[in-house]
């Protein structure tokens, strides 16, 4: 997949098909907004792109309301990748950009760099300064510049709840430690990336070394709490792992931030300064304070056979 930025030399995706948006997580509902931009791009004989941005836009237009991201920008170029689509144009986002009227976005990105024929959104999409551009924004604009505009109805949620698939919903669903209905919205487990840094030891003292993952700011996680995942330390091979996201009450009087310990299962080696991936595929506990290092240990050994149970690592 192409990825092209701002600034960047006009791009060889031209003429285009293309949908727009914020794109964070990837989830079922995009890539089947992304499977009928790359349908209508082979109808046309045009490339299908994602036209998104390097930042959330509400992390610039309302930063204190902001939500926290799904996947950071890394991951999301990745998963845009795996969706087939020819390019991911990304569009620098910053103050001038959320004053740029929605017209003016369309003549610049869609219709000056992109060459674009085709524009695939959900039924409720809005763009440009003050969310003023709708789908009849678009309509007006694609009769005077010659494109289609393809509006789509969002996506059912699998699992029966009666709303829509959407960001929103997977971010609520990681705040209750729903991981497993997360999983089901994004097509995939969820997954945090960060590098392994030094923690305080005490899970080696006690027969249960931890890799503790050092996460950026500003990623959504799930709640507090001990889960199964998978943990891959850069080699593409995913090992089976117990997780402890939280204050870890029982050696830390008051934590300032969650912190993110996963026990590999009958694994052994050094992963200090690694950029390594979690997974989150079942919740398992609630954290609690337990009466001493004994009292701990016992319950890890309880979260380790658990975990292994869960995923089938017995």
């Amino acid at each position: 997949m192409l990825v092209v930025r701002d600034g960047d030399p006009q791009p060889q995706v031209s003429p285009s098909v293309v949908t727009i948006g914020a794109y964070d997580g990837v989830h079922i509902g995009h890539r089947a907004v992304i499977g009928q931009v790359r349908d209508e791009a082979a109808r046309l004989g045009a490339h299908s792109v994602v036209v998104t941005f390097d930042r959330h836009p509400a992390s610039v237009v309302r930063p204190e309301t902001a939500p926290l991201l799904i996947a950071d920008d890394e991951q999301k170029i990745e998963l845009l990748g795996s969706t087939g689509v020819d390019a991911t144009y990304v569009v620098t986002f910053g103050d001038e950009q959320s004053s740029e009227s929605p017209e003016r976005f369309v003549e610049r990105v869609l219709v000056g760099r992109l060459g674009v024929r085709g524009v695939v959104v959900g039924e409720d999409f809005h763009f440009g300064h003050r969310r003023a551009g709708s789908v009849e924004t678009l309509r007006a604009m694609g009769a005077e510049h010659g494109f289609e505009v393809i509006p789509v109805r969002l996506m059912a949620r699998p699992d029966g709840v009666v709303e829509p698939v959407s960001s929103t919903a997977i971010r609520r669903a990681l705040a209750g430690g729903q991981v497993e209905s997360a999983a089901t919205l994004l097509g995939r487990p969820f997954e945090v990336r960060g590098t392994v840094v030094h923690g305080d030891h005490r899970g080696r003292t006690i027969g249960f070394p931890t890799a503790n993952v050092d996460l950026s700011d500003g990623i959504c996680l799930p709640a507090d709490g001990v889960y199964a995942g998978r943990f891959d330390a850069g080699d593409g091979t995913w090992r089976p792992c117990a997780i402890n996201l939280g204050r870890r009450p029982t050696v830390v009087e008051r934590a300032a931030r969650s912190t993110l310990e996963a026990h590999l299962i009958d694994f052994d080696g050094d992963l200090y300064g690694r950029r390594v991936k979690v997974t989150f595929e079942r919740f398992l506990r609630s954290e609690r304070r337990f009466d001493g290092l004994d009292a701990l240990k016992t319950q890890l050994q309880r979260d380790v056979a658990a975990a292994r149970e869960a995923l089938g690592s017995a």
